[in-house]
């Protein structure tokens, strides 16, 4: 099956280089049969990938350093991509797979742009297959084969980084085809509405299934590593973010030039960049050259090639965006104080938020090549992306209430006025009577800001009651997406300024007090599972009239001679009670055991508001109707 699964991607690649010559020449129906038969293809090499691991083949050298005949099929299933050379076979089989979905689907009534756009999409597949069968070949064989097989790594056997890969790559590769739209659309020297229609779809396809993986990736940091937090601007967390930030300013700069024809060129370089930052983070977790216990470590030569190819990419898009730019359209007049203008601030606002990450994720590498020793860490981000986030919230609101071309200051003033006079009051309350950091009430007063102010404009968009539910869905995409945005706002300061945290020793029998809650450790067992076996710890939890029991542990993993934490949660309606297991100590000539003990409020009102911007992201996907609307007045 390996062997066919190798013959497959090489047939693939040969496939992808043909849609890449044969659009690139315009024959849009065969580049097309092309593009989906380039999927099946890759989809047998794939299928042969996970076989291989179904079936315990440690005679390939990947099932051997990443499986184990132990291990649940789930995690054995996970395993094909849970490493270098199985990720970037799912790199590959995502990238053909947006190709051939869109031959399928893509109706622009433009062969010529549709056949250019699926031909550069078969060239990054050619350069994606080509690293793959030449510098991280997931087929090749040893000889002899091991008895047994060194395992997955015990910290991405967990049912959320299962799915999490899957997802990001979704997001990352997605915009691959963004980058194809807009060098096809570069070449034609149309980014005009009928462009900006396909690219929407194209881009929520992307933005959705990325929002879904960083927050999957968040989560399972937060419950599997055991330090309390759900966010630590990890440099493998910021390669995720970066290209989120330039997606999202993206879809903000696509509405422009559907509905106004208006931003062309800097839709088109927004396009371009949304897939240079992913083939960057790209880089940046598979190239060594920065420490994450989220990345894979690999070699610096296979990191030198991605870096060519990040280089290759990036220099022919941005040469093609300055030789054409200019050729493009620039759409209505509009002035700064309309909807164009609000649009324009929050999307230079996004691309220095992203690249104020970038700067705090490469720093450390710039000093180093100066001979310095830099550490940037969350203070940076703090002082840096913190500010900036801020004003993305207050102009949101200002984006979705003014008029395009021109908007209506003094009606927007009065309700605005409103929402200001609010908003101090809350800030007010909070640093008098309530009593938190001004810091922290600024954040939720802007948090309040975004949700009323959204719920307000659909309520001022509705006219009546009545019609709220007949809004095109677009509408209700936005306003959720914003919506969910100012949730997690309100979560994240709440988590952030409100969590206690807490180190307990305790012998057996003994309690601790944390957060109003009593903690009386029962007992600590040994347990083993399926491949790992534990030091397992049974706390009761009390406070008032609720009780509850807390089972953390610590694992141990002879194949990868490995141990993990598995933190124990107890969600009460305001907050997550949170222990993690830690070692076992001798204090006054006693054995005990030391638990990190933390209340996390609010917690869950950040991840829901994560998930309802993925879910508005998808509604965003919801087919309509494919004409093209004149430009709005």
């Amino acid at each position: 099956m390996i062997e066919l699964g190798h013959f497959a991607a090489f047939l693939a690649l040969g496939l992808s280089l043909a849609q890449g010559i044969m659009g690139l020449r315009g024959e849009r129906r065969l580049v097309g049969l092309i593009a989906v038969a380039a999927f099946g293809v890759m989809s047998l090499a794939f299928l042969s990938i996970i076989h291989a691991f179904v079936t315990s083949d440690f005679s390939v050298a990947l099932v051997a350093n990443n499986s184990h005949t132990l291990k649940p099929m789930v995690y054995k299933i996970a395993g094909a991509w849970g490493n270098h050379e199985g990720s970037m076979a799912l790199w590959c089989i995502v990238t053909i797979g947006f190709g051939a979905v869109a031959a399928a689907f893509m109706k622009t009534d433009r062969p010529l742009f549709e056949a250019r756009a699926l031909g550069i999409q078969g060239l990054l597949a050619t350069g994606a297959l080509a690293y793959l069968l030449f510098a991280s070949s997931p087929f090749l064989r040893i000889d002899p084969a091991p008895f047994q097989g060194v395992g997955l790594n015990p910290l991405l056997q967990d049912p959320a980084l299962a799915i999490h890969p899957p997802m990001l790559y979704l997001g990352y590769v997605g915009y691959s085809f963004v980058f194809a739209l807009a060098a096809a659309g570069l070449l034609e020297g149309r980014i005009d509405r009928v462009w900006a229609r396909e690219a929407r779809i194209w881009s929520l396809a992307a933005f959705a299934p990325l929002t879904i993986g960083i927050a999957l990736g968040s989560y399972w940091a937060y419950y599997e590593l055991g330090w309390g937090g759900w966010w630590f601007w990890d440099p493998v967390e910021n390669a995720s973010l970066m290209p989120w930030l330039i997606g999202a300013a993206l879809l903000h700069s696509i509405t422009v030039t559907e509905k106004r024809d208006g931003f062309a060129a800097w839709t088109a370089l927004l396009a371009v960049l949304s897939f240079l930052f992913s083939i960057l983070g790209a880089f940046l977790v598979r190239s060594g050259v920065l420490t994450s216990v989220h990345a894979f470590a690999v070699d610096p030569e296979r990191g030198t090639l991605l870096l060519i190819g990040l280089l290759t990419y990036g220099g022919f898009a941005l040469g093609l965006f300055a030789w054409r730019a200019p050729k493009l359209e620039g759409g209505r007049p509009w002035t700064l104080i309309s909807r164009e203008g609000a649009l324009m601030a929050n999307n230079i606002v996004l691309i220095v938020a992203a690249l104020t990450v970038l700067l705090g994720t490469l720093f450390p590498l710039i000093a180093e090549a100066f001979g310095r020793t830099i550490s940037v860490g969350e203070p940076y981000f703090n002082l840096t992306f913190v500010p900036i986030l801020a004003l993305i919230l207050i102009l949101l609101p200002i984006v979705q209430a003014w008029a395009w071309g021109k908007a209506d200051v003094k009606g927007w003033l009065r309700w605005a006025a409103g929402g200001a006079g609010l908003v101090a009051l809350f800030v007010l309350l909070g640093v008098g009577p309530m009593n938190i950091p001004v810091g922290a009430a600024f954040g939720l007063a802007l948090g309040l800001w975004l949700v009323f102010g959204s719920l307000w404009e659909l309520k001022r968009r509705a006219i009546t009651p009545g019609r709220v539910f007949k809004l095109p869905r677009r509408v209700w995409s936005m306003t959720l997406a914003h919506v969910g945005i100012g949730l997690f706002v309100i979560g994240a300061v709440v988590e952030t300024t409100g969590r206690y945290e807490s180190t307990l020793a305790l012998a057996q029998g003994d309690t601790g007090t944390v957060a109003g809650w009593e903690l009386t450790l029962d007992e600590v067992r040994s347990i083993e599972g399926p491949n790992w076996y534990a030091d397992g710890a049974l706390l009761t939890a009390r406070k008032g009239s609720q009780m509850t029991t807390l089972e953390p542990s610590k694992r141990y993993y002879p194949a990868a001679r490995m141990p993990t934490t598995e933190t124990a949660i107890h969600k009460t309606g305001t907050g997550d009670l949170y222990a993690a297991l830690g070692e076992q100590r001798n204090v006054d000539g006693q054995t005990r055991w030391v638990f990190r003990v933390y209340f996390n409020p609010m917690i869950d009102l950040l991840y829901a508001g994560v998930a309802l911007i993925g879910f508005a992201a998808l509604l965003g996907l919801w087919p309509t109707s494919r004409k093209v609307k004149p430009a709005e007045a």
